[in-house]
């Protein structure tokens, strides 16, 4: 992570988006992301312990610390996310406490951006586009999942009973948010 600053393809959307009380759109700050596989129980603990929280052993949930959240994309698959100035010393402690060990570590904090949605209504808006039933029985705080957003793929988040985070690639993060900027307008 040579830049710790990145600008978001988002930056000027978010300046314009109108407040929308059924569901507000916000950007959320640049993070560090580091996408972390390994089969190896010694290597999934030590990874936790060096991130600072466990990774999380059940399927499509998330753990999280004061600053860090941990997301299990896969049997195998974690992506691990904190403050962007945190990334090299991060990096740094996971490559230290898993040397020796079986696993794949890569930097990937340019690739995605995320924003949250949130509001009485922001389920129904997510659903205009994302095809997973989004009530708290199917979908509960604390679980994430990789799904698609119309015609992109998105890391979804529930954070609260009415709050979401929607991770997506840089490339397609405008489209993404003009979907739900459209869809939140049209119940707003």
């Amino acid at each position: 992570m040579s830049d710790l600053t990145l600008n978001s393809p988002l930056d000027a959307l978010a300046a314009a988006a109108r407040s929308i009380p059924a569901a507000a759109l916000e950007l959320v700050q640049a993070r560090a992301r580091f996408s972390f596989r390994a089969r190896d129980a010694r290597a999934i603990a030590a990874a936790g312990e060096a991130f600072g929280t466990p990774l999380p052993q059940e399927a499509c949930r998330f753990t999280e610390g004061p600053d860090r959240r941990a997301l299990w994309l896969g049997p195998d698959e974690w992506l691990l996310v904190a403050p962007l100035a945190s990334g090299p010393d991060i990096q740094e402690a996971l490559e230290r406490a898993l040397a020796g060990l079986p696993h794949a570590l890569v930097d990937v904090s340019h690739r995605s951006v995320s924003f949250t949605i949130g509001g009485p209504r922001a389920a129904d808006v997510l659903n205009a586009g994302c095809p997973l039933d989004l009530s708290l029985n199917a979908f509960p705080v604390g679980m994430c999942t990789r799904t698609v957003l119309a015609k992109t793929e998105i890391v979804l988040l529930r954070t609260q009973e009415d709050k979401f985070q929607v991770d997506v690639w840089r490339s397609f993060a405008p489209y993404a948010w003009s979907y739900l900027d459209d869809a939140r307008r049209e119940l707003g």
